[in-house]
């Protein structure tokens, strides 16, 4: 699990069919078989060095994440996991990418700058104005919604901090919905009375 605060901006070494090599300073705390977060896909350390770590990348995760459009260069959104003293800054994260999403939009308002995307339904479903989401493994709170797209306020911070502002419309971002919102929408669905009788 993670909270979805980014500890740091990792840049990618290498990016090859199965296998990501990420260079940051995190790696050094970090224990083989721990995972991290890249860009909110949960990944297990499998390799380490004195620049960063080696993680291994299923077909899989590249069919359903950003992560197939990486680039030697590109920055990453980095996480470690929780453990049970941490505060819980952000919100509960699995790590586990539902689908991905398009950057339409970046607009400085103020200090802040306003970030929209497009995003599927199944989604969109689940996002409520003033409700968490997790865009590229960072928590962050929805200030707008419309029938294909969400908008999030991203604070200096973030921007300073994130992978955010360094994308360009059209780019793919990987995207978390809350797993409350999810629990409470399915035990909905499957209530009695929600689905109509088939004789």
């Amino acid at each position: 699990m993670f909270t979805g605060i980014i500890e740091e901006l990792g840049t990618v070494r290498e990016a090859a069919e199965g296998r990501l090599v990420i260079d940051c300073d995190l790696a050094r705390e970090a224990e083989l078989g721990e995972s991290i977060a890249i860009n909110g896909v949960d990944l297990t350390v499998a390799e380490k060095d004195d620049r960063g770590f080696f993680a291994n990348v299923m077909p899989e995760t590249y069919r359903r994440t950003n992560l197939s459009d990486l680039r030697a260069g590109d920055q990453v959104n980095l996480e470690r996991s929780l453990t049970l003293s941490d505060r819980l800054s952000g919100h509960l994260v699995r790590g586990v990418v539902e689908a991905t999403g398009t950057l339409e939009s970046l607009t400085p308002e103020g200090n802040a700058i306003l970030a929209t995307y497009k995003a599927p339904p199944e989604i969109l479903r689940y996002a409520v104005v003033k409700g968490p989401i997790t865009v590229d493994g960072a928590s962050l709170t929805i200030i707008a919604k419309s029938v294909d797209s969400f908008t999030v306020s991203l604070v200096e911070y973030t921007q300073d901090h994130t992978n955010h502002t360094r994308k360009s419309p059209g780019d793919r971002i990987n995207l978390e919905s809350d797993i409350i919102a999810r629990y409470v929408g399915q035990l909905l669905e499957s209530a009695p009375g929600s689905q109509p009788d088939v004789e």
